[in-house]
């Protein structure tokens, strides 16, 4: 494979080379430290992985990654950042996988085989597939997607709100949202996710915050850093 690292940090991308190139799968690794050195060395070789930071001084990796929705034959995407509330947006944008900082050999291995291993149906199943399944215990039910309410993090473990009843699994939050689609689920915390269709109401919370009410009645905090995305989705 043929690999672009794409940080403004010249030490983060020092590194990133160091732990690409030591994979037997890789073939050749570029570097770029904004938007429009990556599109050069994209359209002068054939990239078949993109590493990409999001925080690109004063540009965003997410306009990269929706500029090559565009293109056919664009080179797979794995976020590399050292930022975590940005996972549920990162797979939505169809990012492969998600990897922070700082790197370790053994997680850039496991990111690049996902790469290998990947069919190219799998995001169209994310998104027509109405039902996910929740492993809880030794139990794995099957839920329709649209009866979650919404999912967040407590005590180490996820829990899972629906309409029926609250389900709890060691799945993450990161990897249970790779299943859900961003025309309905949104990240509004680092620690929550909410399906869209069941906000009933936003109040205005303290520090500049927000607090969403579910439609049964549970409140969700909206964090700073998800203002903006929560009211571009809310047409706020």
């Amino acid at each position: 494979m043929n690999v672009l690292i794409v940080d403004d940090e010249a030490l983060a991308r020092e590194e990133l080379v160091f732990l690409v190139k030591d994979n037997v799968k890789i073939s050749s690794v570029h570097e770029a430290d904004t938007i429009d050195s990556a599109f050069r060395i994209i359209s002068e070789f054939k990239i078949d992985l993109l590493f990409l930071d999001i925080q690109l001084g004063n540009e965003n990796g997410f306009d990269l990654a929706d500029d090559l929705k565009e293109r056919k034959n664009a080179p797979k995407i794995i976020f590399a950042t050292a930022y975590d509330q940005y996972a549920l947006d990162a797979f939505n944008a169809s990012a492969v996988d998600y990897v922070l900082k700082p790197f370790e050999q053994e997680r850039i291995n496991e990111a690049i085989d996902k790469v290998s291993e990947i069919e190219p149906v799998r995001d169209l199943t994310r998104i027509t597939n109405p039902r996910i399944s929740i492993t809880e215990d030794e139990k794995t039910a099957v839920i329709l997607k649209n009866d979650i309410i919404a999912a967040y993090v407590e005590n180490g473990d996820l829990i899972v709100n629906t309409t029926q009843r609250l389900f709890r699994t060691k799945q993450t939050l990161v990897k249970f949202a790779e299943s859900l689609d961003r025309e309905h689920f949104l990240q509004v915390h680092r620690s929550y996710l909410v399906n869209l269709d069941k906000i009933a109401s936003v109040e205005p919370s303290f520090n500049h915050t927000y607090e969403l009410t579910m439609n049964d009645g549970s409140k969700i905090p909206v964090s700073r850093s998800f203002i903006a995305e929560m009211k571009r989705a809310l047409s706020m």
